[in-house]
Formats: structure tokens, sequence, C-alpha cells
């Protein structure tokens, strides 16, 4: 590495999805052409703490990187840069210690900006290394697409397609054996993924977290279509979903370093189909198939897009900032507005009227 050129950093955090390693190329290549260098940490923040793993980026060297799915520097989402611990939402602050010392590496290393990638927890600790003075620009990133201050994240339109697809499949084994098939996609918070897939796929009970849902309405929808004429019924349920007056369904409790960990739902509620119906009921649990592979055309667009702004960014000494989708354009905001604050479905807005106009149950 040259001693005498601008150089920036880059780090991914949190869940990989498809799409981080465009906005990594994206980000070394509008450095490139700034006449910048770029080093690229690896494991997310962890790379940060001293001896610091990082490697230089050469963006001649990156072919191949806009189609490929994960991320070629490693993330990680706990661990010393935990953002969330414990019970749901706890924010962990992070000790004096680790935060000196992520400052003395991005000083060591003559960082002119620190680009973090990552969703709510990931931004919650770029926040935090911003306050210890690391220059800090932001990039959103999460399939969920529930962080506040932008349209959309990356990674959203690429697990909905991966639902979409699951449901297209389903669909024609589900009238084959006249079964009800229940499709588990992620979604903690938010019902983003499953409401979309689930109008975009043919859906015909679609649960998500912000609509508790009851089983007596479910099975009255599967009534009803028996009575069409229609013996099969898909069924798409957010990981987050809740029957009405119960709680999340986990497969194990919070441990020190992360927040409970989600699943099972799906199996719950073809298990009480079956039993409430009479009817065959199966579930598909898409899971990490959701994150893998490679993004979709509009993912790599919208990437090379943060990316390239997220360079300007510190160009503009824009720090404490974070790329935002505001169509047409992508636009900068404080990342404070972007954190703790979970962009959730409207319950009244237009995917759920669209749903509803189309005779689909939301379970309530």
């Amino acid at each position: 590495m040259a001693k005498n050129k601008p150089r920036i950093g880059i780090l991914t955090g949190g869940g990989d999805c498809p799409g981080l390693n465009a906005v990594i190329r994206a980000v070394v290549k509008a450095a490139f052409m700034r006449g910048w260098e770029t080093v690229g940490f690896r494991g997310g923040y962890e790379g940060l703490l001293p001896p610091a793993q990082y490697c230089a980026l050469d963006y001649k060297q990156l072919g191949g990187l806009l189609v490929m799915g994960g991320t070629i520097l490693g993330t990680s989402n706990r661990g010393r840069f935990a953002a969330k611990t414990g019970k749901e939402g706890q924010v962990n602050r992070l000790a004096p210690k680790i935060l000196a010392d992520a400052q003395a590496t991005a000083k060591r290393l003559r960082l002119k900006g620190l680009i973090c990638v990552g969703g709510d927890g990931s931004l919650t600790i770029a926040q935090q290394l911003f306050e210890a003075g690391i220059p800090v620009v932001g990039v959103p990133k999460t399939i969920d697409n529930d962080l506040e201050a932008t349209v959309m994240t990356f990674g959203f339109d690429s697990a909905v397609c991966c639902a979409t697809d699951a449901l297209d499949r389903l669909h024609t084994t589900a009238e084959s054996h006249n079964r009800v098939l229940v499709l588990e996609v992620m979604g903690r918070h938010a019902g983003w993924i499953a409401v979309s897939a689930g109008i975009s796929g043919g859906g015909d009970i679609i649960l998500i977290p912000e609509i508790p849902f009851r089983y007596e309405s479910i099975c009255a929808k599967i009534r009803e279509r028996e009575k069409m004429g229609k013996h099969f019924t898909i069924v798409v349920a957010a990981e987050g979903a809740r029957q009405s007056g119960g709680g999340l369904v986990v497969q194990d409790a919070a441990a020190k370093d992360r927040e409970v960990r989600l699943g099972g739902l799906g199996a719950v509620v073809a298990k009480e189909i079956e039993k409430r119906t009479g009817k065959e009921s199966r579930v598909c649990v898409l899971g990490h198939l959701q994150r893998g592979g490679g993004p979709t055309s509009f993912d790599r667009l919208l990437c090379t897009r943060f990316g390239a702004r997220a360079v300007q960014l510190i160009a503009d000494a824009k720090f404490g900032h974070m790329v935002a989708l505001r169509p047409p354009d992508t636009v900068a905001v404080p990342i404070t507005e972007a954190i703790g604050r979970l962009r959730k479905v409207p319950v009244d807005g237009d995917l759920v009227q669209t749903g509803r106009a189309l005779g689909i149950s939301f379970g309530d």
C-alpha cells in the first residue's frame, strides 16, 4: 500500500445476504477512480481489533464480485461487537477499550473514512464508532427490509425472489395432493418478505408480525376455498408472526451475545391446521436459502449505487451518515435516523390492502 494515497476501509457486519460483494466492488472501484486505496476488514467489526485483520482490495483483482453471493470479507453478528444482547431490542454499549482499539487501528492505517455495511445492529455499532471519533459512513443491508430512513435495503429483493420461486414450486405439489402447505420465511419483526412474496407467489393466507393471527380465521379461509373447489391452500408465514395473545415461536432462548433464535412457527401452524380441519398439512422452511446465492439485477444496481454514494459521502466528509434510497435518488441521512426504529409493514397500507382485495387472509 502506498503511503501517499488517501485510504478508506470497508467491512461487512451482521448476517450475510446477496449483494454484499457487489457493494464491496462498487466501493473499491469508485475509490480507485478517485486515486484512493481501499482496505477490507475481515470478519466484520472484529477485524478492527489488534493486530487488525485486513487486506488491500484492488478492483482489477475483484472480477466476478458483482454476481457473487456472500461476502469475501466475512461477517459476524456476535462476539465483542454484538449490538443486541439478551432481551429483544436491548442495545449493547461497546467497552471503552474496544472503541479505543478500533480507533487506534483506523488512525494507524490513516483511514480517510470507514464504510460499515449492515442492518440495524451493525449500524448501531457504526454510530458508536462515529461517536468515538472514527470517520464512519453506513450502507444499509438487511433482507428483512426493516431499516428506517430508507425505502429499501439491498438483499430484500433477492430474498423475495427466492421465496416467490419456492411458492411457485409448492403450488404444484400442494394442488397435486390437495394439501395445505405452509412456507416459513424470515421476518423477525417485520413481514415485508412474507407479504411481498405471498402476493407475488399467489399465497392464500399470509401471517406477519404486524397482524396477530387466529386459527379460527385461518381455518375459515381454508374451508372457504374448499367450498370454491380449491382443495389446496398455500400459507406464507413470517417467522416472527404471533398468534393473537401468544408469543414468539423460538428454537432456543436468548444467549449472552445474541437475541433469541426464531424458528418453528411453520410447523406449529401446519400441525394446528391439520388438527382443526383434517387437511393433510406440510411445512417448508426456507431459512438461510433466502440469504444465499447471487443478487438479483435490482439488488446489483442498488448495491452499486449505494457503494458509489458511500465513497462520495467520504469525499464530502459526511461522516455519521448512511446512504439511503429515496426514489429516484440515493441520499445521505444521519445514522441515528435509521437505527432503533424498525420499519414495519403498515397494517392499513397498500400491500395489505392489495392482498385483502384479492381475497388473501391475514389470519385476523
